[in-house]
C-alpha cells in the first residue's frame, strides 16, 4: 500500500464521530493491506512505531517538529513558530502539494523507525534532517498526518479495541470474533502482532496464542462495592489481601534465555544474563529502574516465571512502609543506583501467571495461590509473599480493613477463590474496599486534567486559581466533570502550574467536550492525570456527561497513569450507582 493511500483513509476516519463508521472504515482498511504491512500500518494508526512496552520513541518536541517543517518547506523557524501558536496543530501548517513519487507504507515506516532509534552524538540534528527529508518526499495530504506522529498528536479517535472490531469485520463482516481477538490481545499486548497474525493465519492461529516471558500480559483490575455487607453478597467466599499504595509491577523472568550486557567486562569477555522484565501497569518496561527486583527475583529456584504484584518503598531503618509519593520517585532513568540505596523498594507479590514454560492464567485463584507459595518463601530480600485470609463474613472482612489500614495500607482486595485470570478485564472477580471517611465517594477518581483558570487574589503567584478535569468516554472523547479550585496546599498549586505548563494549547482540544460557562482561560492538551476525592456524584444540567463531583479536592498527582486509565464515563455512572446501594 502507498503511504498516500493510508493518509487517505485517515482523512476519512478523522471526518467521523461514529465509532460505527470508524470501525468499518478500518475494516476496509485492513483488508486492503497485505499481511506484510498490517502490523505497520496498525502501528502507525495508533501513531506509533511498535507495542508500548517496546519504547520505542522518537525524542522529537514540538520545538524540534516546527525546525523540520521550516527546513522541509524552505521557510523561516519563526514563521512556523508563529504560525503554530496559531494553530495550535502541527499538521495545519503543512501545505497543499503533491510528491514527485508516491512512497510504500513500509519504506515511510522504516525511515520513521530509523529516526526513532538513532541516537548519540549529533542525533538530534540527523532526526531533523531526516525528518525533512521525508516531507519532502511526501504529498500535503500524507506530511500532515505523518508530523502529527513523532509528538504523539495523530488522534484518530480510536484505540486498540476499535482496532479488535475492524480486525474482526474484516474477516467476519461482524463484531463475532472480537472476544477471541481481544482475549489474545489480552496476553500478548501486541496489536500489531494480533493483527499479523490474524491477516495471514486466521482466528485458529489467534486462539493459540498465550503468554510468553519478555512480551506483558495486560493486568486484571478490580471493581468497587460500597460495603462489606454487599462484597460478601456478590462474592461469599473469598480471600483478602492488602490494598498496598504502590507501584503494581509483572515481573517476567527466563533463566534459559541469555542477553548480551550493554558493556563488556574489563577483558573483553562478552557478559550474558537472564531475560529479565518489568512492567508497570499501563506496560512501560521499569526493569532498568530497579535493580534490587532483579537481583531478587534471580534467586528463586525456578527456570521462567511471570509474577503480579506491589512494588512499595520503605524505611531501611524502620521497615515502614512509604507513601506513593515517595515510593513513585523510584520510577527514573538517571541515578537509579543511588536512589535504589536511599529508597529500597519491596514488592509484595501477590498471583503467578506463568511458571517454567506452564500458562496459567486459566487456573483458579486458588490453585495459582498454591503454586505461588511454592516459588516464594513467606520472606525474601526485596520479595514478600502477599498475606492472604479466607472470609466469608463482613465483620471479619470489615477487621482486616482496619488492620491494614492501620499499617498504612488503602484497605483490601478481595478476589473470588474460582476463577482464572482475567487479563485486561475489570470485573468483580476482584473488589477493592478502601479507606472511606463518612460523606465520601467509595473511591478516588483518576481525572484528566484540561485546562486551567488564571487566579485572583492571594492565587495570582502561583499562575492559576482553578483547574478543570474530564473523563474519557468510549468515543475517544474526554468530558468536564469537575471544576476544582479548592483543597490544594500553596505547594500543590505551584507544582499544577509547573506541570501543566509544558502542556499548554492555544485552542481546546478537539476531543474535549466543554460548556460554554465552564471554558477555562488556558487549554492543556490532555496529558496530565490526577487522583481525585469527592463527597458525591451528582447530577450536572452543564457538565458533559450530565454527571459532576460535589466538593472534589487533589489527592494526588498520578504519574504512573496514563490517559487511558483514567477512571471513565462508564465507571463513573456506575459509580453513581453505587451512592444508591
Amino acid at each position: 500500500m502507498k503511504f498516500n493511500r493510508l493518509a487517505q483513509y485517515w482523512q476519512k476516519i478523522d471526518k467521523t464521530s461514529s465509532r460505527l463508521e470508524m470501525t468499518a472504515i478500518l475494516a476496509r482498511l485492513f483488508k486492503e493491506s497485505s499481511g506484510e504491512e498490517i502490523d505497520q500500518i496498525v502501528y502507525l494508526s495508533l501513531g506509533r512505531l511498535r507495542p508500548k512496552y517496546e519504547g520505542v520513541e522518537f525524542s522529537l518536541a514540538e520545538k524540534m517538529m516546527v525546525r523540520v517543517i521550516a527546513r522541509a518547506y524552505n521557510r523561516p523557524v519563526d514563521e512556523v513558530t508563529k504560525a503554530f501558536k496559531q494553530k495550535g496543530d502541527l499538521g495545519d501548517l503543512i501545505p497543499d502539494r503533491k510528491s514527485n513519487g508516491n512512497i510504500a507504507v513500509v519504506d515511510v515506516y522504516q525511515r520513521l523507525f530509523d529516526i526513532a532509534v538513532d541516537s548519540g552524538q549529533g542525533s538530534q540534528e540527523r532526526k531533523v534532517n531526516q525528518m525533512a527529508g521525508l516531507l519532502k518526499d511526501l504529498d500535503g495530504l500524507s506530511a500532515k498526518y505523518l508530523v502529527r506522529i513523532p509528538i504523539n498528536n495523530l488522534r484518530l479517535g480510536f484505540s486498540e479495541m476499535t482496532v479488535l472490531d475492524g480486525l474482526s469485520w474484516m474477516s467476519a463482516g461482524d463484531k463475532s470474533l472480537r472476544p477471541v481477538l481481544e482475549k489474545a490481545f489480552n496476553v500478548c499486548a501486541d496489536i500489531g502482532l494480533v493483527a499479523k497474525e490474524f491477516k495471514n493465519k486466521g482466528i485458529q492461529r489467534i486462539r493459540k496464542i498465550r503468554p510468553q516471558v519478555g512480551v506483558p500480559i495486560r493486568p486484571q483490575k478490580s471493581e468497587r462495592l460500597p460495603s462489606a455487607e454487599k462484597i460478601v453478597e456478590k462474592l461469599v467466599r473469598f480471600a483478602v489481601e492488602g490494598k498496598w499504595d504502590g507501584l503494581r509491577v509483572q515481573i517476567h523472568i527466563d533463566k534459559s534465555k541469555r542477553i548480551q550486557e550493554k558493556e563488556n567486562s574489563l577483558f573483553g569477555e562478552e557478559k550474558y544474563k537472564s531475560l529479565v522484565r518489568i512492567f508497570s501497569r499501563n506496560l512501560d518496561n521499569m526493569t532498568a529502574m530497579f535493580p534490587e527486583i532483579i537481583a531478587a527475583v534471580s534467586k528463586l529456584p525456578i527456570e521462567s516465571v511471570i509474577l503480579d504484584g506491589e512494588a512499595v518503598g520503605f524505611d531501611p531503618k524502620t521497615g515502614k512502609l512509604l507513601p506513593f509519593q515517595e515510593t513513585v520517585q523510584r520510577k527514573r532513568k538517571y541515578g537509579v543506583a543511588g536512589k535504589a540505596k536511599e529508597l529500597p523498594l519491596k514488592v509484595f507479590v501477590y498471583d503467578i501467571l506463568y511458571l517454567n514454560g506452564k500458562n496459567l492464567i486459566g487456573l483458579p485463584f486458588i490453585k495459582r495461590r498454591q503454586e505461588l507459595e511454592k516459588v516464594i518463601p513467606k520472606k525474601v530480600d526485596g520479595l514478600e509473599l502477599a498475606e492472604q485470609e479466607i472470609v466469608e463474613d463482613e465483620k471479619k472482612l470489615r477487621e482486616l480493613r482496619e488492620k491494614y489500614i492501620h499499617l498504612g495500607l488503602e484497605g483490601v482486595m478481595c478476589k473470588k477463590l474460582d476463577t482464572a485470570y482475567q487479563a485486561g478485564a475489570r470485573n468483580f472477580n476482584w473488589v477493592k474496599f478502601k479507606k472511606v471517611t463518612q460523606g465520601e465517594l467509595a473511591d478516588t477518581i483518576d481525572a484528566v486534567v484540561m485546562g486551567y483558570y488564571v487566579g485572583r487574589g492571594k492565587r495570582t503567584g502561583f499562575g492559576l486559581g482553578a483547574f478543570l478535569v474530564g473523563l474519557p468516554d468510549k468515543k475517544g472523547n474526554i468530558g468536564s466533570i469537575a471544576k476544582i479550585g479548592t483543597g490544594l496546599s500553596d505547594e500543590q498549586w505551584r507544582e499544577l502550574k509547573v506541570r501543566g505548563a509544558k502542556y499548554e494549547v492555544r485552542s481546546k482540544p478537539e476531543e474535549y467536550l466543554v460548556d460554554k460557562n465552564l471554558l477555562p482561560d488556558v487549554w492543556m492538551k490532555p496529558r496530565m492525570v490526577v487522583e481525585i476525592m469527592a463527597d458525591e456524584i451528582t447530577k450536572s444540567p452543564i457538565h458533559a456527561f450530565a454527571l459532576a463531583l460535589r466538593f472534589p479536592r487533589l489527592v494526588r498527582f498520578r504519574d504512573d497513569k496514563k490517559i487511558d486509565e483514567a477512571t471513565s464515563k462508564k465507571e463513573l455512572e456506575r459509580l453513581f450507582k453505587l451512592q444508591g446501594a
